[in-house]
């Protein structure tokens, strides 16, 4: 179990029950943990997540759900669609992983993550279901088991929307048991190849499994390959088919963004300016799929207005994504851990750190064995005059940071200057000593690595602003 969940803090009565409901959690089989990632219908299996929720009485169908899929972006898209039906007067469920603080984050219900006792609450409903089915077979998994939770959650509370975002490619993923309003594909690139296929078009046919027949499906994926294999799979399930660069347009106009798309009856909709709160031309792309989405959505429903869909793109962050921390060394925390992904922070990355030039910025990076390093690192070592290269150590799938410094001398040879830290702490620690006052600390290279430098940040500095 994470080593965070017994920081020595005061702690209210039912904290115990939390414990013991997380240890338990932790208990299952977890392939947020494991390298590799395993992925067959053998070790991912639909029927047994279709059993659980059963057992618990089917909450999925008491529903109104936006499922999203995508290599990168869907937090980001998900945060803006759900920001958007928030500003349209609406509550507002999200389900989304990992978490970077607190398991309580995947269950949030508008903004707010479940309290402690809804989550002992919560464990204890899918510890009985999970227990009986136990005694017959291999029973669910810690992220079926989350997912259940996440479903009982909103349908206990009567959101009127939930968002659901995969956790792992589509096809097989926990969430797939949903019947969604609309089902959403964000991008595809390549990521956790050995389960999904190491062509974008297999990839793309796993993300493209939370198609269901009769669904509108919006896809932000632009490259011809991925994109036909979805157009393909729509086709096959008589999907109606929202398509970037062909159904809905994004274009620059000044210091925003323009977004032109058909509606459901064929007319041409206007949105703008549009203005993402955080930079970079993926966030730009995140929020016309997520307008495009929006958009299938406002046909049944009057509230969600376009200036309800532009506050939702201008007011949605999520932790650790391209997050900015003001201060003396600046601090920019970003979870990217693909190529796609970190050529978003690149692209972003002089807007973030406006004013400080590259010889005063340091990269923290940590980064998961199972990565193309290269890919991760290429890209960014270049762009820093020093590196901390560390791990994260909440999640035993870290590449060792002596690997990882042989790594960056095999791409930068005597260019940069690479140092190594345990941990993130003293990672944290030789990083604002090596920017100065003046300088810029940008951490990055995976989720889990961001979660946990975050929390380093925040306690000294608390939330951004």
């Amino acid at each position: 179990m994470p080593s965070y969940y017994h920081q020595a803090v005061k702690l209210p009565p039912y904290a115990s029950r939390r414990d013991e409901a997380i240890a338990w959690l932790y208990s299952r089989i977890n392939y947020e943990t494991s390298t590799p990632i395993p992925y067959s219908e053998q070790g991912l299996k639909l029927e047994r997540m279709r059993e659980l929720a059963a057992r618990l009485g089917n909450p999925q169908d008491r529903l109104r759900i936006v499922h999203v899929a995508g290599t990168k972006g869907k937090g980001s898209t998900g945060a803006m669609i759900a920001a958007a039906l928030r500003a349209s007067g609406q509550r507002v469920g999200v389900y989304s992983s990992p978490h970077f603080d607190r398991l309580e984050e995947r269950f949030a219900i508008d903004g707010q993550p479940c309290c402690a006792e809804a989550l002992v609450r919560l464990v204890s409903g899918v510890r009985e279901a999970a227990e009986a089915m136990d005694a017959s077979a291999a029973g669910p998994t810690f992220f079926d088991l989350t997912t259940a939770m996440a479903l009982q959650h909103f349908a206990d509370h009567a959101v009127d929307w939930a968002v659901i975002e995969v956790g792992l490619g589509g096809r097989l993923d926990s969430t797939n048991i949903v019947t969604p309003e609309v089902a959403v594909i964000t991008s595809i690139s390549f990521d956790h190849t050995r389960q999904l296929g190491n062509t974008l078009a297999l990839i793309a046919a796993e993300k493209a499994g939370i198609i269901k027949p009769t669904i509108p499906i919006v896809s932000g994926v632009v490259q011809a390959e991925p994109a036909a294999v979805i157009r393909q799979i729509a086709g096959e399930r008589s999907a109606p088919l929202l398509q970037r660069n062909r159904d809905f347009h994004l274009e620059r106009r000044g210091d925003a963004w323009s977004y032109r798309g058909l509606t459901g009856t064929g007319d041409i909709e206007l949105i703008e300016p549009v203005r993402p709160l955080l930079p970079g031309f993926a966030q730009a792309e995140n929020a016309a799929t997520a307008l495009a989405t929006l958009g299938l959505l406002a046909e049944h429903d009057s509230r969600i207005t376009p200036a309800a869909r532009s506050a939702g793109v201008a007011t949605a962050r999520l932790p650790g994504r391209l997050e900015r921390f003001p201060g003396e060394p600046l601090v920019v925390i970003d979870g990217a851990h693909n190529d796609a992904s970190v050529a978003a922070l690149v692209d972003a990355l002089d807007a973030l750190c406006a004013g400080i030039p590259a010889e005063r910025r340091v990269l923290m990076i940590a980064i998961a064995a199972d990565k193309d390093v290269g890919a991760v690192l290429a890209p960014l070592v270049q762009r820093f005059s020093q590196i901390v290269a560390t791990r994260f150590v909440d999640n035993p799938r870290a590449l060792a940071p002596g690997a990882l410094e042989n790594k960056v001398r095999e791409i930068a040879g005597d260019g940069v200057a690479c140092q190594t830290a345990a941990d993130p702490a003293a990672a944290y620690k030789l990083a604002t000593r090596l920017a100065g006052r003046a300088g810029a600390v940008v951490g990055t290279g995976s989720l889990l690595f961001a979660a946990e430098a975050r929390r380093l940040v925040v306690a000294e500095r608390g939330a951004p602003p």
